[in-house]
C-alpha cells in the first residue's frame, strides 16, 4: 500500500508515492514552474543544447564528418543532372553512351583534373579511386538509362533535389579548403597558387564548361565562365580568398569554423536560388557598388552596347529618306498635275 505525500521544496505541488511506514526523505523537485509556457521550456532547451554542444566542437565534428559516400553520391547527382538539363544530352547519350560517359565523368571529376593539371600531377590521377568512380558511373546510368525515367524523376523532384544541392555545397567547401591546404603543402608561400588551386577545385567544372561541350559537338565560346562567372564560380572564388588567409594566419579564425560557416552560407544561397529558380548572384548589390569605385563606371561600355541596338532598331523603325529627284522628274510630275487638273 502506498501513500501519498507532498515532496518538500516542490513548487508545483507534485505528490510523490511513498511506501507505508516510512517517511520519504525530500528531495528538489525538477518540475518547471506552474506560470512556465512552452516559450520558457523551449528556451531552457536551447540553452542546455548550447551549452552540451559549444560551437567549436560542433564545428569541428561537422569538418570531420566523411564526405564519402553520402555527400559525394549528393554530388554525383547533382552533377550529372546539370549534365541532363543541357540541350542535346539525352540525344547524345543514345547516339554515343561513351560521349555521355566523358561528360559526365567531367562534371564530376573535373575540378580534380584542372588542378592535377595546374600542379603538374597526373590528371588522370583521380581516376585511380575505383570507388567513386563507379559510383559516378552507377548515377550516370540511372539518370540516362532508368526504365521510365524513375531515378531522374525522383531525385529531380524539387523537395528532394533541394536536400541533394544542399549537400553538394557541402562537398565544394570541402574541396576547396583541401585544395588551398595542397597547394600551401606545395608552394608555402605563394598565395596566387593557393587561390587558383582552391578556385578550381571548387568550381573546376564550369570553368570546363567549354571543353566539355566540344565532348557534346557544341562551341559556344560566348558562355566562357571566366567571361560570365555564375554564382558558384563567383562564391568559390571569395571563399578560396577567404580559406588563403586562414592557411596563412592573416585570419584569426580556425579552419574547421571557417568551413562551418562558409557551407552554411553556400547552403543557404543555392537552396534558396534553386527553390525560386532564381539566378541573380546574391553579391550583385555589393559589387554593384564596389566595382565603380575602383574598377570605374561600366556605363560608357553599356552605352556602347545599348546604343548599337538602339540605332539599329531606331534605324528600322524610321528608314533613310529617299534620294532627291532631280529637275527633270520635278518638272514630267508638274505637267502631270497639271494634265490632271485640266481633265
Amino acid at each position: 500500500m502506498e501513500e501519498w505525500h507532498r515532496g518538500g521544496g516542490c513548487a508545483s505541488g507534485h505528490r510523490q508515492p511513498v511506501a507505508a511506514g516510512k517517511r520519504a526523505a525530500p528531495r528538489p523537485c525538477s518540475a518547471a514552474p506552474l506560470d512556465a509556457g512552452p516559450r520558457r521550456l523551449s528556451e531552457v532547451g536551447a540553452m542546455e543544447l548550447a551549452a552540451a554542444l559549444p560551437l567549436g566542437e560542433l564545428a569541428a565534428a561537422f569538418a570531420a564528418l566523411p564526405v564519402f559516400p553520402l555527400f559525394d553520391t549528393a554530388y554525383f547527382i547533382v552533377s550529372v543532372l546539370y549534365l541532363k538539363y543541357e540541350p542535346g544530352a539525352v540525344e547524345m547519350s543514345r547516339k554515343s553512351p561513351f560521349a555521355s560517359w566523358l561528360c559526365a565523368m567531367l562534371h564530376c571529376f573535373g575540378s580534380y583534373i584542372l588542378a592535377d593539371l595546374l600542379l603538374g600531377e597526373s590528371p588522370i590521377d583521380y581516376f585511380s579511386n575505383n570507388s567513386s568512380v563507379i559510383l559516378a558511373t552507377a548515377v550516370w546510368y540511372l539518370i540516362f538509362f532508368c526504365p521510365m525515367n524513375l531515378f531522374y524523376k525522383c531525385v529531380s523532384f524539387l523537395p528532394v533535389k533541394l536536400i541533394f544541392v544542399a549537400m553538394k555545397e557541402v562537398v565544394r567547401v570541402r574541396k576547396i579548403a583541401a585544395g588551398v591546404h595542397h597547394a600551401h603543402h606545395h608552394y608555402h608561400h605563394g598565395w596566387f597558387i593557393m587561390m587558383a588551386i582552391g578556385w578550381v577545385k571548387g568550381s573546376g567544372v564550369a570553368l570546363m564548361s567549354n571543353f566539355e561541350q566540344l565532348l557534346r559537338g557544341v562551341w559556344k565560346p560566348e558562355t566562357n565562365e571566366i567571361l560570365r562567372m555564375s554564382f558558384p564560380t563567383k562564391a568559390s572564388l571569395y571563399g578560396t580568398v577567404l580559406f588563403t588567409l586562414q592557411q596563412t594566419h592573416w585570419l584569426p579564425i580556425s579552419e574547421a569554423n571557417l568551413i562551418f560557416f562558409f557551407t552554411m552560407f553556400m547552403i543557404v544561397c543555392k537552396v534558396f536560388m534553386t527553390a525560386t529558380h532564381s539566378h541573380a548572384s546574391p553579391f550583385a548589390p555589393l559589387e554593384n557598388f564596389i566595382c565603380p569605385v575602383f574598377f570605374g563606371s561600366i556605363s560608357s561600355g553599356h552605352s556602347s552596347h545599348h546604343h548599337d541596338h538602339h540605332g539599329a532598331s531606331h534605324e528600322v523603325s524610321h528608314p533613310p529618306p529617299p534620294p532627291a529627284k532631280s529637275k527633270e522628274e520635278l518638272n514630267e510630275g508638274t505637267r502631270k498635275r497639271k494634265a490632271k487638273k485640266a481633265e
